[in-house]
């Protein structure tokens, strides 16, 4: 809760508090010739400096130093002196103001008159000491949400940087098995991961990035992957749909096409392929990525596959949550892949 808001609330309750009051004045003056506005305004300012004179003190002093030291009877003796030579002024004050000790006013000299007085004090400054509690609740509860925020925000971050490095690692083997082998293509590669390393570092830094973007970015990977494979296996990508109106957090998707050439591509092996598929709609998009599978596949690269795997799991968690659906299928000659998002 903001501070102006507080500061709405304490006003607005004095002038309930002042409203309450010129209403019983006029309800007091009706049938009496001798009331005079004077003395009631009188008692009127007295009524308001004594109470909140009270109700502060205890806002701004006895009750922080209760939250600090939490002894109740210590904060008891800390108010109730205080709260009690308050009511003593106030009632001499009013006494006097009244009708000057002439007794004429036999109610403000009444025992009901000083136990109105002072429980009235004493709920007005309870009300302004729960304002402080309901204040500090309200910031507690901002500052933790702020700080669920950041802790999120780093962890995303965090997820993305393990990204780029695998990507770059992947990459720049396929560019040395290319420079190794003299291929014609290698001044191609370079051009597709500058485009791609413009992607990385300019549009991918924003939460979201337009679903087209991202969709380049895995052609590119693709268009690498066959040039590296010299267009020898099969690979198609199919995208339908309004891709144009579309965000997405950045990285979410390549992963799964990163496991699919991981997982069921090989040079010696002539039957292996990969098909991928995007279909979008107005708010959504589903993608499936196939692969077939291999037999020759080392247990230190699956084991790589599954910490990527864990690390996307974990983004669509935090990025959407009880926005997506991620199904993973083998059976004995392939894998499939299907992601279900609710996009914006």
């Amino acid at each position: 809760m903001s501070k102006q808001r507080v500061w709405l609330i304490h006003i607005s309750f004095w002038l309930v508090y002042l409203s309450f009051f010129l209403y019983q004045v006029s309800n007091f003056r009706r049938g009496r010739d001798d009331f005079e506005w004077g003395p009631a305004i009188g008692i009127g300012t007295v009524q308001l400096i004594f109470t909140m004179s009270v109700a502060y003190l205890n806002y701004y002093i006895f009750l922080p130093r209760f939250l600090n030291h939490r002894k109740v009877w210590r904060y008891l003796l800390e108010f109730i002196i205080p709260f009690a030579i308050a009511i003593t002024l106030r009632i001499l004050l009013t006494r006097y103001l009244i009708d000057g000790y002439t007794y004429q006013r036999k109610f403000f000299y009444s025992t009901f008159h000083i136990v109105e007085t002072a429980l009235i004090t004493l709920f007005i400054s309870l009300f302004i000491a729960m304002v402080r509690f309901a204040a500090d609740w309200f910031e507690l509860a901002e500052r933790k949400k702020e700080m669920e925020t950041q802790k999120l925000t780093a962890e995303l971050n965090f997820l993305k940087a393990q990204i780029n490095p695998h990507f770059l690692f992947n990459t720049l083997n396929n560019l040395y098995y290319l420079a190794y082998s003299k291929s014609e293509n290698t001044t191609e590669v370079i051009a597709k991961l500058s485009q791609m390393m413009r992607y990385m570092i300019y549009d991918a830094n924003h939460l979201q990035v337009p679903l087209k973007k991202e969709i380049e970015y895995m052609q590119n990977y693709i268009s690498l992957e066959r040039l590296r494979l010299n267009n020898q296996t099969p690979i198609s990508f199919d995208v339908e749909g309004p891709v144009d109106q579309l965000l997405i957090a950045p990285f979410i998707l390549i992963t799964f096409l990163e496991n699919a050439f991981k997982h069921g591509v090989s040079n010696n092996d002539t039957s292996s392929w990969v098909k991928v598929r995007m279909h979008a709609e107005a708010h959504s998009c589903v993608y499936v990525v196939e692969n077939s599978k291999i037999t020759s596949v080392k247990k230190e690269s699956e084991e790589k596959s599954g910490i990527g795997l864990q690390n996307v799991r974990r983004r669509l968690e935090l990025t959407y949550p009880g926005r997506h659906e991620l199904l993973v299928s083998e059976d004995e000659k392939s894998y499939r892949v299907t992601l279900k998002l609710q996009l914006s």
